[in-house]
């Protein structure tokens, strides 16, 4: 079953003869349950793509649809809530709170709903993670490694529609960085989470399912796994 739907999507930033063109007519169908890597060389508009997917950003023409939402048709608050309910965002550096305990961190997009989050579930997702003996830690207290856990734990504590991952590696050494690629396939698997990761790494990019090349704002290929 689909759930995301561009097309024909376009970003222009600037103007006249200094207008520069980040997305050129893509059109892109991702179903639910897929993995897909988002590859091309920096300026390719891999990150641009991921901000109009998490309504961050706006496009200059064409349509997004996530999950059944036509993103083009959201107000500034109903955007930031359905980044907030649909969409799990997993930067390259963390953004966790410094003073906010790695619980209350992780919980964070459900206290902002005035939510509870629900025991059972939260022990799960902590200790699939392996967070479970780091909750009352602080972020300064823990690894790079440890820090995009929770930054992940958080992306997924709303349970959501698509998680976007962008460059999520970047900032660690490689054994941490395949420790969180075998945390993202492991939320693949154990929750069937629909995941797209933005990488310039085709090592890590064949982790995926389905890697898609963007060169200049444009998909020049689009292949699957086996």
């Amino acid at each position: 079953m689909e759930l995301l739907h561009c097309t024909d999507l376009e970003k222009v930033y600037g103007r006249g003869d200094t207008a520069v063109r980040a997305l050129d007519g893509v059109n892109l169908q991702v179903d639910r349950g897929e993995f897909v890597a988002i590859v091309g060389a920096s300026g390719s508009g891999k990150s641009t793509l991921l901000h109009i997917l998490a309504s961050v950003d706006r496009p200059t023409a064409g349509t997004v649809t996530v999950d059944g939402v036509d993103l083009g048709r959201l107000d500034p608050t109903r955007a930031a809530l359905f980044r907030r309910r649909k969409v799990g965002l997993v930067y390259q550096f963390f953004n966790l709170i410094p003073t906010l305990t790695v619980e209350k961190n992780i919980t964070l997009p459900l206290r902002l709903d005035k939510r509870r989050p629900d025991p059972a579930a939260l022990a799960e997702l902590v200790g699939a993670l392996g967070l479970q003996d780091k909750l009352q830690a602080l972020p300064g207290q823990l690894s790079g490694g440890q820090q995009q856990r929770v930054a992940i734990a958080r992306a997924l504590c709303y349970r959501p529609a698509l998680l976007l991952a962008d460059e999520p590696t970047g900032n660690l050494d490689r054994r941490n960085t395949g420790e969180i690629l075998d945390l993202l396939g492991l939320c693949h698997r154990s929750y069937g989470q629909t995941i797209l990761l933005v990488t310039h790494d085709e090592e890590l990019a064949a982790q995926a399912d389905r890697v898609i090349t963007l060169s200049d704002g444009r998909i020049v290929s689009d292949r699957r796994r086996g």
